[in-house]
């Protein structure tokens, strides 16, 4: 049978570094189990990050943070986890890619995927900055320049309406069907934005603009984003039996503990503001409860304060 762990964390985003960061420092040396697909590796570059003036790319900011967490003796293993369940001992058992391991104490922070459309070259678009995903990251790029939201329904116009506060040079482009009822509609027009129905097939990412050809004409954009909603990566939590909300992701308490003992959630599948700040420190009071928990544990089981578990 597998050992088990003080922890493991499923996710090897911000929150889920953070994590193997404090963790390591209260000397219990992580496991993150990471499948390499960080959302927040999309990020180009990050200007809002408070420490970082200059900006910092996504890809850059992870290199840093599983640096740290390894300076703690963190192993990040890559990996997927298929299952996740509890045990009646309290022990959690994760069915991985790898095999299986066991633990105490699990922090999930696998965050959400974005839904997006069927355009070509989005990833590149990104890098470029003519396709943006977080307008609370970086709308200030965007102050006074032409912007399309790209959707399907009322939440394209939310955005709109956001984005009113850094320019009124907005469109809502509409794609694949997608409609508004007579109630969004009049509050679009309240914005004094475009209304543009098309499919997606109709916009084009240029090198340095998005282009929608539809009806015989062109439309042209410095950059668009993409409002068509977000899914979060609950699954495990869900098929563990972790409550979660109206929108899927999942209820914690003030310790970033879920609703089964001993199982964390961290960063954006916890709650809608989708920050690496946030994340951040939803990992660290997440691992500094976890600590606390088991340094108690082992006090209350006559071990000496001095010895501490290990990962």
């Amino acid at each position: 049978m597998a050992e088990v762990r003080d922890n493991i964390i499923v996710g090897g985003g911000p929150g889920g570094l953070t994590a193997a960061i404090y963790l390591g420092r209260f000397h219990r040396p992580a496991l993150v189990i990471d499948a390499g697909d960080p959302r927040a590796g999309w990020i180009p570059t990050s200007h809002n990050h408070p420490g970082f003036p200059q900006g910092i790319n996504g890809g850059e900011l992870l290199g840093l943070m599983q640096g740290q967490a390894r300076l703690y003796d963190a192993e990040i293993r890559p990996g997927t986890v298929q299952r996740l369940h509890c045990g009646p001992d309290g022990v959690f058992t994760l069915d991985t890619n790898g095999g299986e391991l066991r633990a105490r104490s699990v922090i999930l922070a696998t965050g959400v995927r974005d839904v997006q459309p069927d355009i070509p070259g989005m990833f590149a678009g990104t890098q470029r900055g003519v396709i943006r995903w977080c307008p609370i990251c970086d709308a200030f790029e965007i102050t006074g320049k032409r912007v399309a939201v790209i959707g399907r329904n009322a939440h394209a116009v939310r955005e709109i309406e956001f984005l009113r506060t850094y320019t009124d040079r907005l469109a809502l482009v509409l794609v694949d069907g997608g409609r508004l009822d007579d109630e969004n509609r009049r509050a679009l027009a309240e914005t004094g934005a475009e209304l543009i129905h098309c499919d997606a097939s109709d916009v084009t990412l240029e090198a340095q603009e998005v282009v929608v050809n539809v009806d015989g004409r062109s439309y042209s954009f410095d950059s668009a984003y993409p409002a068509l909603g977000m899914e979060p990566r609950s699954k495990l939590a869900h098929d563990a039996g972790a409550r979660l909300d109206d929108d899927d992701r999942l209820w914690v308490n003030g310790h970033m503990m879920t609703s089964i003992d001993g199982l964390y959630a961290a960063g954006d599948m916890v709650r809608g503001l989708n920050q690496l700040s946030i994340a951040q420190a939803e990992g660290a009071i997440a691992a500094t409860d976890i600590h606390n928990k088991l340094r108690k544990a082992q006090l209350a089981g006559g071990a000496d304060e001095a010895l501490l578990a290990v990962g």
